[in-house]
């Protein structure tokens, strides 16, 4: 067993030695060899709905370091189905088309990768090897760089970034898992090497294209504009202005457009709350309980799917399930358009902002502008990670060095917007079944009965799954989870902390948090509040 674990991990080197070719050129097959050991479920409607067995790296990994015992015959599938893809992936693999721009946007989203899913254990869960291996990374791409230098060498900056892969790569291959220090790892490489890339961008006169998830000129990872907002609005959207906001600014906080006229988004998203409400479950119309906890809107706009169960396919299409809904603004949007239509001040407004043109869809997308606005990235944290400021405490650091690594909060909650949407392409948003709980009861846990995802289409593997949200502003944001069962911090670390609802010997089938406890101890979990709190927003 111990030679078979010693060439899984010479097998995982090479793979992260491919690894920024895969994300870049096959990333198809990148999401199947290094996807994690769940099932997934393809649902487009009640006939055709695909369950497709994991069968990657991460289920190897999972194989050969059971405890339990190895299932030979399940290790060979596995690799009989990795055998079949290398050789198919190396035949199809055609890299020669590419320009050198297009190694460059794969230099950085590798870049991206390490800092928020490779040195996290993400894709290493069992060996906890990822600070390793993340250093065969930058091997990699220093190899690439050097291949580039007849095209790019001879010049400071040039030198300048292959010397950052080189430290990189000497820090991350002497490092512990548990230890290493991914604050300072970030903030003075990972950021240092997007600087250095915008830069080269520059002086060579590369044209990066502005249409992707990031925005490729960016020089870090936690300022305001690293991302490209409007690639996470619909296609043909019409671009976000201040004047857009304002006039959707208006609208989210106007009673006058609901069913009844008494309610307004700003009566369930209270802005001095992180735009929640407070309450265990949100308020409708009459003080009506509603099935689900309040979501924040804070970075909301960095979401693929919206409510809890994915049912919203984009701010404006979540505006629609809140109008239409009997229980809040119990309105059709053609009655809605008539609304806003006699409002004097809105025509006024619509004539400059929209060419006069009202109508449910501008009406929504004024809203949605408003939203997408309320992602300042002005936190504590992102200030001191901008160089802007030397003030977090050595617990604070130390929340984020365990969040980032022993508490393993951020294989789901992924930096910079600590939320589920999965870097670095940032097209998908993840979903999770954490065997949540009714209470924060622990000592006699009764597992929470709300189906998330089994509906519409009534996936039994899909019950108890729920979005993957932001921890952004989370301690305004109180109660917890999707059903507000937990009222504290505390005791949302503690839940992660004894393994879930599995972890608590409650029966969660499909759990996809580990049910191993994380051993951390009350200091650990201090820390790791004290640094959530540092992502406050500065206008709180």
């Amino acid at each position: 067993m111990s030679e078979n674990k010693r060439i899984f991990k010479e097998v995982r080197k090479w793979y992260k030695y491919a690894e920024p070719f895969m994300i870049a050129f096959d990333n198809n097959n990148y999401l199947t060899i290094n996807g994690p050991n769940l099932l997934i479920v393809h649902a487009e409607d009640y006939t055709e709905i695909k369950k497709i067995k994991p069968k990657s790296l991460q289920v190897v990994e999972e194989l050969l370091y059971n405890e339990e015992g190895l299932n030979k015959e399940e290790l060979e599938l596995q690799l009989i189905f990795l055998r079949s893809r290398v050789p198919f992936m190396a035949h199809n693999h055609i890299i020669y088309k590419q320009k050198n721009k297009h190694y460059f946007k794969m230099i950085r989203d590798e870049i991206v990768t390490v800092a928020t899913k490779g040195i996290t254990g993400f894709d290493s869960p069992m060996q906890l090897n990822s600070t390793q291996e993340s250093a065969h990374v930058y091997q990699s791409l220093w190899n690439i760089l050097k291949i580039m230098e007849p095209a790019f060498g001879n010049t400071e900056i040039y030198h300048k970034i292959l010397e950052e892969f080189k430290a990189s790569k000497k820090l991350l291959f002497g490092s512990n898992f548990e230890d290493f220090d991914r604050y300072a790892f970030i903030k003075n490489h990972t950021n240092k090497q997007l600087q250095l890339l915008a830069e080269a961008f520059k002086v060579w006169k590369i044209d990066m294209a502005e249409n992707a998830a990031l925005n490729p000129y960016a020089e870090n990872l936690f300022q305001k504009d690293f991302f490209n907002l409007n690639h996470f609005a619909p296609q043909g959207t019409p671009p976000i202005s201040s004047e857009r906001i304002a006039l959707g600014k208006q609208l989210f906080n106007d009673k006058s457009l609901s069913g009844r006229g008494d309610m307004s988004c700003a009566t369930c998203h209270v802005k001095e709350k992180a735009f929640t409400d407070g309450h265990k479950l949100g308020m409708g119309k009459n003080g009506i309980q509603l099935q689900r906890n309040t979501p924040t809107l804070s970075y909301a706009a960095y979401q693929r799917t919206f409510f809890y169960d994915g049912r919203g396919d984009g701010l404006e299409g979540q505006i629609v399930g809140v109008t239409n809904n009997e229980n809040e603004f119990h309105i059709d949007l053609e009655t809605l358009e008539e609304k806003v239509k006699n409002t004097p001040k809105y025509k006024i407004q619509f004539d400059s902002v929209y060419e006069s043109k009202i109508n449910s869809r501008n009406i929504r997308h004024a809203i949605a502008t408003y939203i997408r606005s309320l992602s300042p990235f002005d936190s504590k944290f992102d200030q001191n990670m901008m160089g802007e400021e030397n003030s977090l405490t050595t617990q604070e650091i130390k929340g984020f060095n365990l969040f980032m690594g022993k508490a393993a909060c951020a294989t789901c909650h992924f930096p910079p917007v600590f939320n589920g949407t999965v870097p670095p392409k940032f097209t998908e948003s993840e979903f999770e079944n954490l065997g949540i709980t009714k209470t924060a009861n622990f000592t006699h846990p009764i597992l929470d009965d709300d189906p998330g995802l089994f509906y519409p289409y009534e996936v039994e593997e899909r019950r108890g799954f729920f979005k993957t949200s932001t921890i952004r502003n989370v301690e305004l944001t109180a109660p917890y989870m999707h059903n507000g069962a937990y009222n504290t911090l505390t005791d949302v670390l503690n839940f992660y902390n004894l393994g879930g609802g599995a972890g608590m010997g409650l029966e969660v089938p499909y759990q996809t948090l580990p049910s191993d406890e994380l051993q951390l101890n009350t200091n650990d979990i201090e820390a790791i509040i004290a640094f959530m709190k540092t992502l406050t927003d500065a206008e709180y």
